[in-house]
């Protein structure tokens, strides 16, 4: 760690259960964001400011007008370019050290699996099941920690599904991917601006721990927020032996 890093990243360095080693566990990881919209932009702000070595932000998205009111990563003026062009642009602003890579894609099969495979955390900020579900049999398949995070209307969730624990649940054992889920959208229902903001704040906290491994994580555990009452609720989330993706009977056959 240089002089400047020592001076950017101090208030980091203070805290004792940091010190110089956990921030130079930070510059030394890679994060994969998945979606750079009302999620991904917390998440992508607080990473990059906190000195993640290597951020990946994947999204196909561009920037609409109707993004601005929760996606503060970007700007008016940057409505049509490509999310993670904006993002880049955005994030480099603060933070020049970090390694970004903008992803314009819709990831998926092989190429989603390489990119999980070299990250330490990912982070789902998506807003849909497909997306959700592929992203954690990779994270299973390769045992990558995963950092899931939702927002619609006035309701919030936020988990960890760490399967580098033997008996961590993986998303599926919560959400099976054959369960008949109405698929809901901001673009339909609306999202309460700053909700997007908790959620994905919490995220980064979460990914920051792991990497660092600190302090407690929620993985075994399911937030939810109400944020019409700011009510919090707190749901144990335990291992499905049944479960098609991290089930006993799954890595027994060696799938």
């Amino acid at each position: 760690m240089n002089d400047n890093q020592l001076l950017r990243y101090s208030r980091h360095i203070l805290l004792d259960q940091i010190g110089i080693e956990g921030q130079q566990k930070i510059l030394d990881a890679h994060a994969l964001v998945i979606g750079a919209g009302g999620l991904g932009s917390p998440v992508a702000l607080y990473l990059a400011s906190a000195g993640i070595g290597h951020l990946s932000i994947v999204d196909d998205d561009v920037v609409d007008l109707t993004n601005l009111q929760r996606q503060i990563l970007h700007t008016t003026e940057r409505v049509g370019q490509s999310k993670v062009a904006s993002a880049k642009m955005c994030l480099h602003q603060i933070n020049p050290e970090v390694r970004l890579d903008a992803i314009k894609e819709r990831l998926e099969g092989e190429r989603l699996r390489e990119l999980i495979r070299s990250a330490s955390v990912v982070l789902d900020c998506s807003d849909n099941f497909k997306t959700r579900h592929a992203v954690n049999a990779a994270c299973v398949e390769f045992a990558i920690p995963l950092v899931s995070g939702a927002a619609i209307s006035f309701d919030g969730q936020i988990s960890v599904f760490d399967t580098r624990k033997k008996d961590a649940a993986c998303y599926a054992c919560l959400f099976p991917a054959d369960q008949e889920v109405e698929e809901v959208r901001c673009s339909t229902m609306g999202v309460f601006a700053p909700l997007v903001g908790i959620i994905g704040t919490m995220q980064a906290a979460e990914a920051l721990k792991i990497v660092m491994d600190l302090g407690q994580t929620l993985n075994g555990r399911l937030m939810l927020l109400d944020a019409m009452h700011m009510d919090w609720t707190t749901i144990a989330i335990s291992k499905n032996s049944d479960c098609p993706v991290c089930g006993l009977s799954h890595t027994e056959s060696g799938l």
